[in-house]
């Protein structure tokens, strides 16, 4: 059980190479070498492919750390060609390359509280946050207080609407480190919400802000601080404050900053250019509206001071316009019944993007150049699969690690320029000593004829003319892909591990799910749980076709959305599943985040129907059948409560329900509590489904 649940990212990890890199300035990567106290980061030139000795961490120990050795090297970001930083703990170094030699300093100290910090490399100036507030370390080693709010409630520099919108972060410094700006999120307004710290006695009860759909929203503003003046000027997005501010970019020459603003509803966005010295909006450059929502996810990308790369989904699927920072739009770059992933380096000489896409299948992701005024597409690598590049800064040189089902992971070097390309990993396979199942791909229609891709895993020792239970497992959310061409070919360890075990286990993303363009995801639209459990009784009923499936023993497993799903599914179509274990799930839609649910439900005031006819906590009547709800006891996304009520439905219903928590864990239960989630899930399937 522990090598199907953390051996595909531990010691059946596919054979790797770490720390590679792209030295800038160079047509050289680095990557890692030696053995544990002596690592070693060569240096490999290319097309010549001749390695040599760049950074030893004996060099560095003995340099920095002569007491208490590092035992491994650290992760080492470029600066430029000849210099690097690296962080042990609240602690900055250096390494500074003159005459040949590397010299290695202590550069910065933050306190030990610091969090989400953010190297600015230009500049050498280190921002963070400490509780609510900013702080700036800047190129002197000055310590600035950014901000300083008393009110816990006002939080800087983090990130802001619950990480929807493409957000991560709440620190934009400006290209050449003059300005930074930041998010500033006032939350008083929105309702407190205790997440219980069992582990104390008494246990403590830490009160976080959960906005819920239909609630009062938190409030958001940009401000942008000047080091020299130690002044902040706040950007004038203006009225309602609730809106979302997205899409955060500066221009190239520091003198405006870009700011998507999408409306509390999601329904229509403005893409503005404000002043980055007064706050002052100079002008909308355009606007983008659809009846169920907009959903940015991209900041600007300049390809000169007066252009840049619009990403949009306006045609159903995620694509490149060329714009001029007048607004008027030049050219589309991308278009086609696919969608763009990552633009990954820009060409400048060439007028060239780097960019990931779906082109070739949805379920694959490949490597293309694309010529941004004549839209002329190259295809860069040439096998099946799941292409993950590193690009060096012009995108002439790449490092493409990529896997399919059969293959678990090949990293090829390749010179775009010259259609040169070398393979320098091929890893074996870490599972070939193992007793595999057979893995079959299978399409299936939904009812408005929409592909439906999903995987058949059948038991090990198959026996065609024996009737075997059956595990379903899905997710169906937005933002999630399960079906992919990558390695293993089961999508997951556990999956074989039950196939094993005497089960057959099913896979399938239904709409909603993720990469197939906004047709497919909508579908879902003011409804979330209905289109998509039409189609994975689609996938039952191929299921329940098959002569060695045992329609009787069939089981159901999710998390998160899945779980919403797996619940929804003995609810709302009781007796099809004969047991099922749903996590972290989704019980009522009016009790999760207001960014996420009113995207895809509206708000309960506008579509109460939509969320009466998904509420499972009216449906706990029909339950027929074993089910197992599992939750995280310190869940801040899907908030405990949601289950909880569920189990007070069920004793109000004089339902029998199977329960279990995972005090200390939030949403997903991680680390070693993995294995014992797993087993408890096995034990499950095999008590009331073998």
């Amino acid at each position: 059980m522990e090598e199907a649940t953390l051996g595909i990212r531990g010691k059946l990890a596919p054979q790797n190479i770490k720390q590679t890199a792209w030295i800038p300035g160079s047509n050289a990567f680095t990557q890692l070498a030696g053995n544990t106290g002596n690592e070693v980061l060569l240096s490999t030139s290319v097309p010549q492919m001749k390695s040599d000795t760049l950074i030893r961490l004996q060099d560095i120990n003995q340099a920095l750390f002569n007491r208490e050795p590092l035992k491994a090297m650290p992760a080492l970001q470029w600066i430029d060609g000849n210099s690097f930083y690296f962080s042990i703990a609240n602690t900055f170094y250096t390494g500074q390359r003159a005459n040949g030699k590397w010299q290695y300093n202590k550069w910065r100290v933050v306190p030990e509280q610091a969090e989400n910090m953010q190297v600015d490399k230009g500049s050498q100036q280190i921002a963070f946050t400490t509780a609510n507030n900013l702080q700036l370390i800047d190129n002197k080693g000055q310590l600035h207080a950014v901000t300083n709010d008393n009110n816990k409630n006002i939080v800087n520099g983090q990130s802001v609407h619950r990480n929807e919108f493409g957000i991560d972060g709440g620190i934009f410094f400006s290209p050449k480190g003059n300005f930074l700006a930041y998010y500033r999120m006032d939350q008083s307004m929105v309702n407190d919400y205790p997440v219980v710290d069992w582990a104390s006695t008494p246990a403590v009860a830490n009160l976080i802000k959960y906005p819920m759909a239909g609630g009062t929203s938190h409030q958001v503003t940009l401000g942008v601080y000047n080091p020299i003046t130690r002044q902040t000027v706040f950007i004038k997005t203006g009225e309602p404050k609730d809106q979302y501010l997205t899409c955060v970019t500066w221009s190239p020459d520091e003198q405006y900053i870009y700011i998507a603003l999408l409306s509390r509803n999601q329904n229509h966005l403005a893409l503005n250019q404000y002043d980055a010295r007064t706050g002052a909006l100079v002008k909308t450059l355009l606007e983008e509206s659809s009846d169920k929502y907009v959903e940015p996810q991209h900041p600007l990308h300049f390809l000169s001071g007066k252009e840049f790369i619009w990403w949009s989904q306006r045609d159903g699927f995620m694509h490149l316009y060329r714009y001029n920072t007048d607004g008027k739009l030049l050219n589309r770059v991308t278009q086609g019944d696919w969608l763009v992933n990552d633009i990954v380096a820009t060409n400048t000489a060439k007028k060239e993007l780097t960019l990931t896409a779906t082109k070739e299948s949805p379920l694959e992701k490949h490597i293309y150049s694309v010529n941004w005024e004549s839209g002329k597409m190259k295809r860069i690598d040439n096998a099946a699969g799941y292409h993950t590049p590193e690009v060096n800064e012009d995108g002439t040189l790449i490092i493409d690690r990529y896997q399919a089902g059969n293959t678990p992971r090949n990293i090829d070097l390749i010179d775009a320029r010259k259609n040169w390309r070398k393979n320098i990993v091929t890893a074996t396979d870490p599972l070939a000593a193992y007793q595999r199942p057979k893995i079959e791909n299978v399409t299936l229609k939904a009812d408005d004829g929409t592909a439906l891709y999903g995987k058949l895993i059948y038991p090990v020792n198959f026996d065609p003319a024996k009737k075997y239970p059956v595990i379903v497992y899905l997710y169906n959310g937005s933002h999630v892909q399960l079906i992919t061409n990558s390695f293993p070919a089961s999508g997951n360890l556990w999956y074989e591990y039950m196939a094993q075990h005497g089960y057959i286990v099913f896979s399938m993303d239904g709409r909603g799910s993720s990469n197939r363009g906004l047709k497919f995801e909508q579908a879902t639209h003011r409804q979330l749980g209905t289109a998509e459990m039409e189609d994975q009784l689609k996938g039952v009923a191929y299921l329940k076709s098959l002569p060695f499936v045992d329609a009787d023993r069939m089981g159901v497993h999710g998390w998160s959305f899945g779980g919403f799903m797996t619940t929804s599914l003995m609810l709302r179509h009781p007796g099809v599943f004969k047991v099922a274990v749903a996590g972290g799930p989704v019980i009522d839609w009016s009790m999760y985040e207001i960014m996420y649910t009113e995207r895809y439900m509206d708000s309960p005031q506008d579509n109460p129907k939509g969320y009466a006819d998904n509420n499972l906590l009216t449906k706990t009547q029909n339950l027929k059948g074993k089910l197992l709800m599992i939750h995280g006891a310190q869940d801040d996304v899907v908030v405990w409560q949601q289950s909880v009520k569920f189990v007070k439905a069920c004793v109000d219903n004089g339902v029998q329900l199977d329960y279990f928590i995972y005090p200390g864990h939030p949403h997903n239960v991680q680390g070693k509590d993995r294995v014992h989630l797993m087993q408890k899930i096995t034990d499950y399937f095999d008590e009331y489904l073998k």
